[in-house]
C-alpha cells in the first residue's frame, strides 16, 4: 500500500462538503462528537436505524414512521413499516427554471437542453397516455432504448403510477432484450429507430419487430419520438408502499437466464440522496456526465442527480469518438463538475497519449468518478498529472444488487492510488477470510453485515426467495457476501482484487486477478489481458494469461519475458502464468467485466453451450475462438 496520497482535500472543501453539514445535523440531535469521516460512518454502522432516519429528516422526506427498522435480519429486514411515498416526488421537488434537468449531447458534438419544466412535463404526458392503456401500479413498462432523455422520461412517467420500469440499451441484440424484460410480461415497450455509435447509424427495425413478437403481454409500443409533446400538466404521483417496486434491473445473465433484481422507490431515493449529495457532493449547481448506458446501473445512478437539483448527461454515442479524449472534450464544452468513466478507457487515453488538461478546458471539473473494475495506482496517477492535481479521483465499487456503492470516494477523505477512500455511510462493510473472521491489511472476502435499506425486494420470479439467499447468503448465514476480494488497509481505505469467484489459487496463495491486469496492462504493446486458474482432473493448475496486442506487435520472446517480469517483480512471482497466448479479443459482459468464470469453465471441460449465455456477451464470436484453444 502507498503512504502518500495523491489527492488531499482542503479546509473549504472539508468545511463545504455537505456531508459535513449532515455531521452537524447529527451532532445537534444527538450531541456527539462525530469531528471526521470515520467517526461519522461508524456511528451510521452501529446505529443503523438512527442514521437512516436521520437521512430521512435531513433531506426533509416528510412524515415517517417512529419505528425504521423491524428487525437486523437479512434476508428479511423492513424499513419504514407503513410509509408512502413515490421517487417521483423527489424530482419534481428539485424542478427550477434556472437550470437544464438534462443536457443531451449527440455524436459529434451537438448539445440540446431540456429544461424542468420539459422533463416533467412530457413525464406527465407519458403517464396520461400509460394510464388511457389502463396502466397502473405493478404493471411493467419497458425501454428498448439507447442514453436519450426519452429513457429518463419515460422511467418517470412510469414510476409517478407506481409502475415497473426496466430497460434495455439498444446494443443489446433482440434475443438478449427478450432474455431480460421477456421474464417480465410488460405491457408497455418504449423504443427508439436506432441509435448513432462511432459515426454509424445502427436501424433497431429489425430488432424491435423481434421484440414485439416475442412480448404477447404488450398492449403498446411507444416511439421516444412521441414523447417529445408536454401535457402541461403538473407530473402527479401515486403513493406507494416503501418497498413498492420501482425498477428492475438484471444480473449480466452469462449463464442461464439474468435475474431480475427488484428494487423499492422508498429504498432506491434514500441510499440514492446519501450517495449522490453525501458521498459523491453532488448537489444543485452541478452538471452531473457519467459515461453509460440504460442496460447498466450507472445510468440509475446517474438519474439520482434530479433527485438534489443537479443537470445530468445524456450522451449515447461512442467514448471515443471522433478522437480516444470524447468524453474529456464533451466535459469541457459543458462544464461537467463530476465525469464518470471506467479503468479501461482511463487507461486507452493514457496509451493514445491524451493530455486532457492541456486540450480541453476541465477548470470545471471537481471529481473524476471511476467504476466497472479496479483502477491501478498508475492510472490513478495519470489522471492527476493528465487532468489534474486537485481534481477528486472517487473510485467507486458496489454493483446492480444495490444499485449503489459499498465503497467510494467521499470529499473530506484523501486519495490514495489504487484504493478506495472509505466505506459508504450505512453499509456496515468487513473483510472476512473463509471462517467468518475479519481481517486487515490481507486479502478477504467483501461481507456487509447489517442490512441496507437498497439491498434486493426480492428476485423476479422468485416466490420462496430461496435465489435470492442463495445469491448473497449461503457463505455466511444471515451475512451478505459480495464476491469480491478486498483489502482494509489500516487507514480505513480498501483495495478491490477482483471477483472472488475467480481468484487464482496457485500453490495455496490467493491473487486476484486485476492485481495481474494492472501490471500487464500498463504495458504499450498489450491492448487488453485475461487470466485464469483452471484446476486440473488430475490434481494440477493451469495458469494462462491471453493478451489482446496492439495494432503492430506481436508476441516475441522479448515482450513474453517483459510481461513475465512484469508480473513477477510488480504482483507475485507465484502468478507468473503458465502460457502466454495471443488472443483475438477478450469477451465481456454487456456490461464491460471480462468473462472470466465462463472462460475457466470452458477449459476446464464444460459444454460451451451451458457456460455461457452467448446472447449476454459483447462478442459472441470470441467464445468460439476459446474453445478452440481447450487442451484435448
Amino acid at each position: 500500500m502507498t503512504t502518500t496520497a495523491q489527492w488531499t482535500p482542503t479546509d473549504a472543501d472539508v468545511s463545504d462538503a455537505r456531508v459535513t453539514d449532515f455531521a452537524q445535523f447529527v451532532s445537534g440531535r444527538t450531541g456527539l462528537s462525530l469531528p471526521d469521516y470515520r467517526s461519522l460512518w461508524q456511528w451510521s454502522v452501529d446505529e443503523p436505524a438512527a442514521f437512516w432516519a436521520a437521512l430521512w429528516d435531513y433531506f426533509e422526506l416528510g412524515d415517517r414512521p417512529d419505528t425504521v427498522l423491524t428487525s437486523m435480519e437479512m434476508p428479511g429486514a423492513q424499513w419504514f413499516p407503513g410509509t408512502t411515498l413515490n421517487y417521483v416526488d423527489q424530482v419534481v421537488r428539485n424542478a427550477r427554471p434556472d437550470r437544464p434537468a438534462i443536457l443531451n449531447i449527440a455524436e459529434g458534438g451537438a448539445t440540446t437542453e431540456v429544461s424542468w419544466s420539459e422533463l416533467l412535463g412530457r413525464a406527465a404526458a407519458f403517464a396520461e397516455r400509460l394510464q388511457s392503456l389502463g396502466v397502473t401500479a405493478g404493471d411493467r413498462v419497458i425501454g428498448y432504448l439507447p442514453n436519450i432523455p426519452e429513457a429518463v422520461i419515460a422511467f418517470l412517467g412510469a414510476a409517478s403510477i407506481g409502475a415497473i420500469w426496466s430497460a434495455c440499451g439498444q446494443d443489446y441484440s433482440a434475443k438478449a432484450a427478450l432474455d431480460r424484460l421477456g421474464q417480465l410480461e410488460p405491457v408497455v415497450l418504449v423504443t427508439a429507430d436506432g441509435y448513432t455509435y462511432g459515426g454509424k447509424f445502427h436501424d433497431k427495425a429489425n430488432d424491435i419487430e423481434a421484440l414485439q413478437a416475442g412480448l404477447p403481454t404488450l398492449r403498446a409500443t411507444v416511439m421516444a419520438s412521441e414523447l417529445a409533446e408536454s401535457s402541461g400538466d403538473t407530473l402527479a404521483t401515486t403513493p406507494v408502499d416503501f418497498a413498492h417496486p420501482l425498477w428492475i434491473l438484471f444480473s449480466s445473465g452469462t449463464t442461464g437466464l439474468p435475474k431480475g433484481i427488484v428494487h423499492g422507490h422508498g429504498g432506491v431515493l434514500i441510499e440514492h440522496l446519501k450517495a449522490v449529495a453525501l458521498q459523491c457532493d453532488i448537489g444543485p449547481d452541478d452538471t452531473f456526465f457519467w459515461y453509460t448506458s440504460p442496460s447498466w446501473m450507472m445510468w440509475n445512478f446517474q438519474v439520482a442527480g434530479l433527485l438534489v437539483g443537479a443537470t445530468i448527461v445524456c450522451y449515447g454515442g461512442s467514448p471515443n469518438a471522433p478522437r480516444p479524449d470524447a468524453l474529456w472534450d464533451i466535459a469541457g464544452r459543458i462544464k461537467a463538475t463530476v465525469l464518470g468513466t471506467s479503468p479501461g478507457y482511463v487507461l486507452g487515453c493514457a496509451k493514445a497519449g491524451a493530455v486532457p488538461r492541456k486540450e480541453h478546458d476541465l477548470s470545471a471539473l471537481r471529481t473524476v468518478g471511476i467504476t466497472g473494475s479496479s483502477l491501478p495506482p498508475s492510472s490513478s496517477l495519470w489522471l492527476r498529472d493528465n487532468v489534474g492535481e486537485d481534481v477528486q479521483v472517487a473510485s467507486i465499487s458496489g454493483g446492480t444488487d444495490v444499485v449503489s456503492a459499498f465503497i467510494g470516494g467521499v470529499r473530506t477523505v484523501p486519495v490514495w492510488p489504487g484504493e478506495l477512500s472509505a466505506p459508504y455511510l450505512g453499509c456496515a462493510l468487513d473483510s472476512w477470510d473463509e471462517s467468518g473472521n475479519p481481517v486487515r491489511d490481507e486479502v478477504g472476502e467483501l461481507v456487509v453485515t447489517k442490512p441496507m435499506p437498497s439491498m434486493p425486494v426480492s428476485f423476479w420470479n422468485d416466490d420462496d426467495g430461496s435465489r435470492y439467499r442463495s445469491a448473497y447468503f449461503e457463505m455466511f448465514d444471515g451475512v451478505w457476501r459480495h464476491g469480491d476480494w478486498i483489502t482494509i488497509t489500516d487507514r480505513g481505505s480498501v483495495v478491490v482484487h477482483g471477483r472472488s469467484d475467480s481468484t487464482l489459487n496457485r500453490h495455496g496463495i490467493r491473487m486476484g486477478s486485476a492485481d495481474i491486469y494492472q501490471a500487464v496492462e500498463r504495458l504499450p504493446e498489450v491492448a487488453e489481458a485475461l487470466i485464469i486458474g483452471a484446476e486440473q482432473p488430475d490434481g494440477g493448475y493451469w495458469m494462462p494469461l491471453f493478451v489482446v496486442l496492439t495494432d503492430g506487435n506481436d508476441l516475441t520472446d522479448d515482450l513474453r519475458a517483459r510481461i513475465n517480469d512484469t508480473i513477477r517483480s510488480e504482483v507475485s512471482p507465484r502468478h507468473v502464468p503458465d502460457e502466454i497466448i495471443v488472443a483475438p479479443g477478450v469477451p465481456h459482459t454487456r456490461t464491460g467485466k471480462k468473462l472470466e468464470v465462463p472462460i475457466k469453465k470452458l477449459f476446464q471441460g464444460a459444454d460451451p453451450a451451458k457456460v455461457v449465455e452467448r446472447s449476454a456477451v459483447d462478442d459472441p464470436a470470441l467464445l468460439d475462438w476459446y474453445v478452440t484453444q481447450r487442451r484435448t
